[in-house]
C-alpha cells in the first residue's frame, strides 16, 4: 500500500506541474506575450516527458515494449516542430490519465485494504483464574479467549458462551449480524456485534481463515492483468502502424504537422489505463460478496468458463451428514432419543457422532457430561447419561449389546446411513443421517448454466450409487464417481476440448484437479488450505451462491473493459485518420483524444457499481440469523 501512495503521490505532482505549464502558458499567449507561453508549456511537458522515458526505459530493460512509446513520440514531436501547446495538452493528458489510474485503482482495491487493516495484533486468554493480554502467535487451539464488544475474532473456533453476534461483512458480504449459539464455527476476522463471549480456539491464528485469506489478497494485489499484457504484446504492431500514418501524412503532404497531429490523436490511453482499472475494480467487487479472485488472470478465466466440474462432498453438498428422520422403539420420543444420543456421542470425534451432537445443540439441547465412556473406534460408544446407560453407534455394533428377541434389520437409501441407539439394554431408536445436496444446489446450477456454462459434471471419489442418488434431479450432464485424484486432473484435462474448464472443490484430494483447471474455485471457509492455495478463486463462505456472484462480475468486467477499449481505440483510429487528412491540427487532435481518455476511464469504473443478480439472495437479511 505504501508504493500505491507513492506512485499516486508523484502522479499528483506531474499532474500539478502539467496543469501549471499549460495554464501559465495560455495566460500569457492572451497578453500576447506567445514566446513566454511557448517556454511555459514546454516547461511543463518536460518533466512528464522525462518521467515517461525513464518509465519506458525500465520496461525495455525488462524486455517490454509498451504502448506509451507512442505518448513519448507525440510529445517529442510536438516539441521539436513547435506545437508546444499540443504538446501542453498531451501531458496533461497523460500525466492526468495516470492519476486517474492510481487513482481507480486504489479506489477499486479499498474493501481489500479494510480487510488487511483489520488484523487483530493481541488476544484475551483466560489462564489460571485471570485475563492475559498475549500476542496471536502464542494462542494454541483449546485456549479459551475473551472476545469483548467491538473486537474481531483473531483465530477460527467455537462459541462457548450462550450466544454471540457477530458481523461477518468483511469476510462474507452479509449486511446483517449473525446470531451464533453455544458450539457453533466462528470465523476468524468477524468482529463481535453484541455482548462479550468466550471463544474456544480451534486453529492458530496462523492457520485460521482471516490470516490465509489476508495472504491471498496480497498475492491477489500483485497480478498483472492479461489484457494489459496483451496489450504490450502488440504495442511494437500498433506503434509501427502509428508512425507508418504519420510518415505517410507528412510524405504526401510534405506538413510535418499533419505527422504531429496523427501522433497526438494516437496515443493509447484507452487500452493503458482502462483494462487494469475495469480488471482491478472488478477484483475489489467479487471481494464485496466472498468470492477473492487471486488477481486479473483468473478473473478473466473465470469470465470465459464454458465447462463446470464439480466435488460432491463439501462442494455440491454440506459435506456434513445431518439427521433427515428418528425412527423409535420404545416409550421414548424422538426428542428425547436425540437428546441422549447426542450427549453420549459428545465424547466421540466421529464424524457421525459429531452430526448428532450438533443437531442436539442446533435444537437448543442442553447436554449432559457423559460418564463411563467407552468407545470402539469407527463402531460406537457406551455411556451413563443421566443415570441411563446409553450406547450409539452402527447396528451390529448396538444390537450385540442390547436383549433383542430378533436382529434389527433396516437398509437405508443410497446416500444415507443408520445409526442405532439403545437405552438401558433395549433398543429405542435409529437415527437416520445423509450428506444431501446443498440447500439452492439447483438454483445454482440453472444460474451457472444461465450465465453461459454449456457442461456440468460431478467428480467424485465416492461410490457411484451414492453420486447418482445425490445428483439424480440436478440435471447434470455427467456422473463420474471412485475417481483417484490424478483420475480427477484427467477429466479436468479431456473437457477443455469443450472450453475453459471451472473446478470446484474443498479437499486435499481436490487440489491437483484444481491446480489443473483453467480456473480452480475452493471453498474456503472449511476447504482444506491445499485446495485454497491451489485454487485461482476463494469462496469465503461455504455457500455456492456466492459463486454465481462472482461469476456475474467476472463476466461483465471483462466486458466492460472490451468496451472501454473498443470504444477508445476506434475513436482513436477515426481521429487519426482525420488528423492525416487535414481536419484535425495537433492541439485539436490532444484535446479529442484527453475527451476520449476521459470518457473510456470512467466508463472503467462502472465495475465498481456492478450489483450481480446472484448476490441479492445473501446479502439482504431482515434480521440476525439464529443458527
Amino acid at each position: 500500500m505504501t508504493s500505491g501512495k507513492t506512485r499516486t503521490g508523484f502522479n499528483i505532482v506531474l499532474l500539478v506541474v502539467a496543469l501549471a505549464g499549460l495554464a501559465a502558458g495560455i495566460g500569457l499567449s492572451l497578453t500576447g506575450r506567445i514566446e513566454s507561453a511557448r517556454i511555459a508549456w514546454a516547461a511543463g511537458v518536460l518533466p512528464v516527458l522525462v518521467a515517461l522515458v525513464v518509465e519506458i526505459v525500465r520496461s525495455l530493460l525488462r524486455r517490454e515494449v509498451g504502448l506509451d512509446v507512442v505518448a513519448a513520440l507525440s510529445m517529442s514531436a510536438a516539441l521539436v516542430f513547435g506545437e508546444t501547446l499540443a504538446a501542453a495538452v498531451v501531458a496533461l493528458m497523460y500525466s492526468g490519465g495516470t492519476f486517474l489510474e492510481s487513482f481507480a485503482e486504489g479506489r477499486a482495491q479499498r474493501e481489500m485494504h479494510d480487510l488487511l487493516s483489520r488484523v487483530p495484533r493481541t488476544a484475551t486468554r483466560y489462564r489460571d483464574g485471570a485475563l492475559d493480554e498475549i500476542p496471536l502467535d502464542e494462542i494454541v487451539p483449546g485456549d479459551l479467549l475473551l472476545i469483548r464488544q467491538g473486537d474481531v475474532a483473531p483465530v477460527d473456533g467455537t462459541v462457548e458462551s450462550e450466544r454471540a453476534v457477530l458481523d461477518q461483512s468483511a469476510m462474507t458480504g452479509e449486511s446483517m449480524p449473525v446470531r451464533l449459539m453455544r458450539g457453533k464455527e466462528v470465523m476468524s476476522g468477524s468482529t463481535n456485534a453484541g455482548e462479550a463471549f468466550d471463544l474456544r480456539a480451534s486453529r492458530r491464528a496462523a492457520e485460521s481463515t482471516y490470516a490465509g485469506i489476508v495472504r491471498l489478497v496480497e498475492d491477489a494485489q500483485r497480478s498483472k492483468a492479461p489484457m494489459s499484457r496483451l496489450a504490450d504484446r502488440y504495442s511494437i504492431l500498433f506503434l509501427a502502424v502509428t508512425v507508418a500514418l504519420a510518415a505517410a501524412a507528412w510524405w504526401t503532404t510534405g506538413d510535418p504537422i499533419r505527422g504531429v497531429a496523427v501522433l497526438v490523436v494516437a496515443t493509447p490511453c484507452p487500452l493503458i489505463l482502462a483494462v487494469p482499472v475495469a480488471l482491478v475494480a472488478g477484483l475489489s467487487r467479487a471481494a464485496r460478496f466472498g468470492v477473492l479472485i487471486k488477481g486479473a488472470k483468473p478473473l478473466e478465466a473465470l469470465a470465459q468458463a464454458r465447462t463446470l466440474i464439480l466435488d460432491k462432498t463439501g462442494t455440491l453438498t454440506d459435506g456434513r451428514p445431518q439427521i433427515v428422520s428418528i425412527e423409535t422403539f420404545a416409550t421414548l420420543s424422538p426428542a428425547q432419543v436425540l437428546y441422549l444420543a447426542a450427549a453420549a456421542d459428545q465424547a466421540s470425534k466421529h464424524p457421525m457422532a459429531q452430526a448428532i451432537v450438533a443437531s442436539a445443540r442446533a435444537q437448543n439441547m442442553l447436554l449432559p457430561v457423559p460418564t463411563d465412556i467407552g468407545e470402539v473406534p469407527g463402531e460406537g460408544v457406551a455411556a451413563r447419561v443421566d443415570g441411563h446407560s446409553v450406547t450409539v453407534g452402527g447396528i451390529d455394533f448396538v444390537q450385540r449389546r442390547v436383549a433383542t428377541a430378533a436382529p434389527l434389520k433396516r437398509s437405508s437409501d443410497a446416500g444415507s446411513a443408520l445409526v442405532a441407539v439403545a437405552v438401558d439394554n433395549q433398543l429405542a431408536g435409529l437415527l437416520v443421517l445423509a450428506d444431501s445436496p446443498r440447500q439452492g444446489a439447483a438454483d445454482f446450477l440453472s444460474g451457472i448454466r444461465r450465465l453461459g456454462v454449456g457442461r456440468i459434471l460431478l467428480a467424485t471419489g465416492d461410490r457411484r450409487v451414492v453420486a447418482e442418488a445425490v445428483t439424480k434431479d440436478l440435471g447434470l450432464d455427467a456422473v463420474h464417481a471412485e475417481l483417484t485424484p490424478d483420475q480427477k486432473v484427467l477429466l479436468v484435462l479431456s473437457e477443455r476440448k469443450n472450453g475453459p474448464v471451472m473446478m470446484v472443490g474443498d479437499g486435499v484430494n481436490d487440489a491437483p484437479a484444481l491446480a489443473a483447471a483453467d480456473v480452480g474455485v475452493a471453498m474456503g471457509a472449511r476447504g482444506a488450505a491445499a485446495s485454497a492455495e491451489a485454487a485461482d478463486v476463494v469462496l469465503l463462505v461455504d455457500d455456492l451462491g456466492r459463486l454465481l456472484a462472482g461469476l456475474e462480475v467476472a463476466i461483465q468486467s471483462r466486458r466492460i473493459a472490451f468496451q472501454s477499449v473498443a470504444a477508445g481505440i476506434g475513436l482513436s483510429v477515426a481521429g487519426m485518420i482525420a488528423a492525416a487528412l487535414g481536419y484535425l491540427t495537433p492541439v485539436q487532435g490532444s484535446l479529442l483524444q484527453e475527451a476520449i481518455d476521459v470518457a473510456v476511464i470512467l466508463n472503467a469504473l462502472r465495475a465498481l457499481r456492478i450489483s450481480p443478480d446472484g448476490s441479492q439472495r445473501t446479502s439482504v437479511l431482515p434480521q440476525p440469523v439464529e443458527i
